[in-house]
Parts: structure tokens; sequence; C-alpha cells
């Protein structure tokens, strides 16, 4: 727990973040087993912390230490359109994030940081103390800290360490098991010692094993899942993974002192997956996409980027991953565009409609929800896509290969996945001394992280930051009486 120790001394705030964790399991079903969690939970303030769309680890993280949305970041997914054309895609690693985040805003002031597995921090920019990279690090052979030593250090407290798990879509259970134990073992390790090192004032890590746990392993737990299997020697894999969590968890808590605020959060959290909607399946079925010569199926279903497109009759195309994203060929803007710019509303608006009413394998309904980026996001910079998909409201992926000679499938096209993200992660909050009484807050949103740590630190909220501080947390005692 908390311990109490040189006081007067000016505030700390510690970011840990569990990617993917799931408020059913950590506020509800497994409470009572993760002691540490529990502790923060029943003397502090919790509840659902809403993510942006797409609720995904990438843009989501920078979201959150931005205060910005994806919009506004220019970043609506792992890979994101360079430009108009129809083939350059381009991985979004930290270059592509241009707006400052908390640990860069911090180290300006003068604060000392240390920054651990955070996404999108790779390649390493300077800060003000220390910084990791994270899993979209080519590999340890790269520069992937600052300062640049600091990577022998790692080397020395733990060996190898992991920026990922390899190959985690994988059929090898037993294998990814040890791996996912093995790497967030280390990553603690490489925070404590970190911790240890010397005098900081912001601290944030990100685990990455939680998010890798669910997928790898979500049918095992849960009955639902069409997958499922009672007898399965995994069925208490996510549980026990949770468990460990808690116990790493509980070791940065001792190094807390009586002037630490405490954040645990999540970027969005996860439920089982149904199955998959083959986006561009579905287009070529509707008359929207139109290939100039069908493709060789030998070796099975063919990636969209290996499709020949007939795009002098193509009026739009989609992109598979956890949601789904449409474009539209739009004349003027696309080389070979055939939507006239008076009519891309009525043709988005048709394309949403219908996209809405796709039911499931039985033809029942999904809730399926698409979203235009213009009215959820304060700019849009970049190449944001025309609409923005959650099948089923996540319970299905899009799934962007061709030649399933189906529309749902039930196997992921990129390897095993068992289950996708949710829109809502966790929040916790411990006051350094005060005991809030484990308060359950609602209407809490990722972008009020950034602007509550700053406040916590007794520093300025940047004007551009798109959602306030959250209120019981940098003002406890006025919330505290009523």
């Amino acid at each position: 727990m908390l311990s109490f120790k040189k006081k007067g001394r000016p505030p700390r705030v510690a970011v840990i973040g569990l990617d993917c964790a799931e408020p059913s399991l950590l506020f509800d079903a497994w409470a009572h087993e993760l002691p540490n969690l529990a502790a923060l939970r029943e003397r502090g303030a919790y509840g659902e912390l809403e993510s942006v769309v797409p609720a995904i680890t990438v843009p989501a993280w920078s979201c959150m230490a931005s205060g910005k949305d994806p919009g506004t970041l220019g970043i609506y997914g792992f890979r994101n359109r360079v430009d108009h054309s129809y083939d350059r895609l381009a991985i979004a690693d930290g270059d592509a994030v241009r707006e400052p985040r908390l640990w860069e805003i911090l180290s300006r002031q003068g604060k000392r940081v240390v920054v651990l597995g955070v996404p999108q921090t790779y390649p390493p920019r300077m800060v003000n103390g220390s910084l990791v990279t994270s899993f979209l690090t080519p590999s340890i052979d790269y520069p992937y800290t600052f300062p640049p030593s600091l990577k022998n250090d790692i080397a020395r407290w733990v060996g190898e360490y992991m920026l990922d798990v390899p190959g985690f879509r994988t059929d090898d259970k037993g294998w990814l098991l040890e791996q996912i134990h093995r790497m967030t073992r280390r990553r603690f390790e490489v925070a404590r010692r970190l911790l240890d090192a010397g005098p900081w004032d912001f601290f944030m890590m990100v685990e990455m094993g939680v998010d890798r746990m669910h997928h790898g392993f979500w049918k095992d737990m849960d009955p639902l899942h069409r997958r499922h299997d009672p007898a399965s020697p995994f069925k208490d894999a996510i549980r026990d993974y949770y468990r460990l969590i808690d116990a790493e968890v509980g070791t940065l808590l001792e190094r807390f002192d009586d002037r630490t605020h405490v954040l645990v959060v999540s970027d969005h959290g996860a439920r089982r997956m149904e199955g998959g909607i083959c986006i561009n399946e579905w287009l070529i079925r509707e008359g929207y996409l139109v290939l100039a010569e069908e493709p060789d199926l030998s070796a099975g279903p063919v990636r969209f980027d290996a499709l020949k497109v007939d795009w002098s009759r193509t009026t739009a195309w989609g992109e598979g991953g956890y949601y789904g994203r449409i474009f539209l060929n739009v004349h003027g803007r696309e080389p070979r565009g055939t939507v006239a710019p008076g009519e891309f509303e009525s043709v988005r608006d048709e394309l949403a409609r219908k996209l809405e009413a796709i039911g499931d394998e039985h033809g029942r309904p999904m809730g399926t929800r698409c979203f235009r980026p213009q009215e959820i996001y304060r700019e849009t910079r970049g190449v944001p896509p025309d609409l923005l998909v959650y099948f089923g409201d996540l319970a299905w992926r899009s799934v962007g290969s061709v030649g399933w000679d189906a529309i749902h499938v039930f196997e992921n096209d990129t390897g095993p996945d068992d289950a996708n993200h949710a829109q809502h992660g966790i929040f916790l909050y411990a006051h350094p001394t005060r005991d809030l009484g484990g308060v359950r807050l609602s209407g809490l949103h990722l972008l009020q992280i950034a602007p509550t740590v700053l406040q916590l630190l007794g520093q300025p909220v940047p004007f551009d930051m798109q959602r306030p501080a959250i209120a019981e947390v940098v003002e406890p005692a006025a919330y505290a009486t009523r």
C-alpha cells in the first residue's frame, strides 16, 4: 500500500497504464482478488473511463497524454493515409505526434519525468529525465531510450528487454502465456529501477500485457464466446494474469510517498469478439467497389493492397482492423475519383445507413455505429477516414481482405484473436493523504487525464486541451462534504 513519508515537499503524480484493462473484470468480477488495486479504489475514486473514437491503443494513449482528440492529432489508427493516393499508408510512430504530451510539457517546466512503454514514443525524444519507448520500436537493436546510456542499464537489470511479444497472434498458447508474463515482469522491474534511480515529479508507464492476454485468451475465460472450451487449460489465464498485475502494481505503490498522487488507467476496455465483417466483400457485393480482375485465391483470401481495383468504377473502399474505415473515391481529391464533391454527403449517408443495417449471421440487428469525423473531432488533420465504423458496437471487427465468399467470418485474417476493444476502460485515483471513501465517478473521459495531471502538479493547463480536469480529483475537499 501507499507509504507516508517526506511531508511538505512538492506533489508528484504517478500514472500506471494498463493497456485494455477491462472495468467489468477489475472493478467487479475479480475485485476481491486484487488487493492492491482494491485498496486504491476503496480509499480513492474510480469509474469507467470513456475512450476516444477509435478506441484503440494508437492513438488513444497519445490522446490521453496530450488532451486532444484523434482528429487534432491527425492519427486515426496504427496505419494512416499519407495523402489521397490509394496506396500510401504509414505507421504512426512517435514522429507522427506533433502535439506536446505530458512529459514534454513538464520537461519544459523543469519537472523530472520518467516515461516507460507509452505507445508512440519511438523514436525516443529528449526529456528532462528518462524515457523507454514502446512496442512500435522495431527492436532493441535500435535506440529505444533516453538517455541512450539507459539502454545499457536496462540490459544489466533484466537482460533482454521485451518491447512486446512478437507474433502474439498465435495458436501456441503455452508459449504466449509464458512470454507475456516474462515481458510484464521485466517491464515492472525496469519501472522499479527507474523509480529508485533518482528524484522525479511525473512517472508514467504502460504495460501492454493486459491487451495481449485479452486477445489471446478471452475465449478460454468467457463461457459466452462461440469458441469457448470449458475444459481449456487456460480458462484461468486472464484472471491469474490480473493477479500478477495487481502484485506488480503493489511493488510500485510501496515506492510512492505522501506527496504522490496515483492514477491507474486504461486506454479502452475489452469484450469478446463475435466475428468479423468483410467490409470490402460487402462493398463489392453492393457495387461500391469494383475489381479490375478477380484475385488468385489459391492461397486463401487476399489482402486489399494486393487487389487490382478498377478505380474508374469504384465509389468506396475499406480498411480492416478492430474498427472499420471507409474512404470515398472523390473526384478532384483521389487520383481517379468518381464521387462528385456535391454528392459526397448523400453517398456517405447512404453508406452509413446500409452499414448500420447489416445484421449478424442470422440477420439479427447488430447495433453497428458509423461516425463522421467532422462531427466527433474538433478538427480533422491529416487524411481522416470518411466513415469510422463500429461493427456491432465493437463486438465484430472489420476484415479488409477479399476472398472469403461471405460477409460474416469467424476467424481473423491477421491471426488468432478472441477479443475486440470496448469503449470504456478503467480509472482509479488515490490522493496522497486524503481518504476519498471509494466514490464511484461517472462521465469520465480519457481526454481529462492530461489536464488533471497538470493541475495536480500545480501547472497551468494549455488552453487547447479539449476537456477540463476531473473536478473530484483536483478539488476533492469540495466533493467530500457533499
